[in-house]
């Protein structure tokens, strides 16, 4: 039995040349590598798969004793979401198969999604987001990467950008005027504007570096010649992020992603058009945009205040 999936490596290609993103191949070939393992070590030929085996493989995806990509124990459940996205990936990957004539004994409709629960979303009220943005240029001994870390946030709750669009960003897709050109999720193109406040602390970091990276925001160690392309990883702002909430005592959950939805949430509070929203989040679908508004609790506190019939 071979370990191997069938044209696994023709897939990604495939990807590839359809214009994914980089980082959107990796997490295909990612999760296809967990399912690739998964029938490894269960002695499962793939030729043979049967609906039993699926069902083996949701529930093994649901277990604590699953395995990561990189055959390390998992540290924790994967939430409905999580499940949902690898199961995905696999039912792109047998429509490919198909689409190839590679004789598959599974149809991509028999891959049932599991079932996942709806929360009630929540965003920081406007003062606990302003606190975070400014936390940064008191907190931080060191006054550059205290200017950097109140300029990624001032840019992030400014503009709505993505953590990977943030990380990406380079000093040239920035004008004098503050608008930003961004190279979206999709390769998609879109321009999102500074606030002037958001422009003035960028200017402010920008004229402490002394190297000449193409990147907006850097490592503050190691900017020699050596590093010129040398960028922030993604889990340092999420990191940054969240230990700065802790020693905040903010009691909402606040991520890279929790701005970009601030940003929505309260441009769509003061009146904003939701087609306009759309547009500066780069969404495809009117429907994306409207599930990332979310009303804050002051909001909607005031709205009941004002419109219920026995307010007085």
């Amino acid at each position: 039995m071979s370990a191997k999936l069938p044209l696994f490596d023709d897939f990604l290609l495939n990807l590839k040349v359809n214009n994914y993103s980089p980082e959107t191949i990796y997490n295909y070939e990612r999760d296809l590598k967990v399912f690739e393992d998964f029938l490894f070590d269960n002695q499962i030929d793939f030729k043979k798969i049967n609906k039993k085996d699926l069902l083996n493989y949701k529930a093994f995806l649901t277990s604590y004793d699953r395995k990561t990509a990189l055959a390390q124990e998992a540290k924790k459940r994967l939430n409905p979401y999580s499940i949902n996205r690898m199961l995905s990936v696999l039912r792109s990957f047998l429509r490919y198969l198909i689409e190839m004539d590679f004789p598959v004994t599974i149809a991509p409709d028999m891959i049932r999604m599991v079932k996942t629960t709806k929360k009630n979303a929540v965003v920081a009220e406007l003062d606990e987001f302003i606190k975070l943005l400014e936390f940064p240029s008191n907190h931080e001994k060191n006054k550059i990467i205290g200017k950097r870390n109140r300029a990624i946030l001032e840019v992030l709750f400014s503009t709505g950008l993505r953590i990977s669009e943030l990380i990406n960003l380079k000093v040239k897709d920035i004008d004098k005027e503050g608008r930003i050109f961004v190279l979206g999720k999709g390769k998609k193109e879109r321009f999102v504007y500074l606030t002037p406040r958001a422009k003035e602390h960028l200017e402010a970091y920008l004229s402490t570096r002394k190297d000449d990276s193409d990147y907006t925001f850097v490592p503050y160690r190691g900017q020699n010649a050596a590093n010129r392309q040398k960028k922030l990883s993604a889990v340092y702002v999420q990191e940054m992020i969240k230990s700065y909430r802790e020693l905040l005592n903010i009691n909402f959950p606040i991520s890279p992603h929790s701005l970009r939805h601030g940003f929505a949430t309260y441009l769509a509070e003061a009146g904003a058009n939701p087609a306009a929203i759309q547009i500066l989040l780069g969404h495809e679908s009117l429907e994306t945009t409207t599930r990332y508004v979310h009303a804050s609790d002051n909001y909607a506190r005031q709205a009941q205040k004002k419109f219920h019939p026995l307010k007085t």
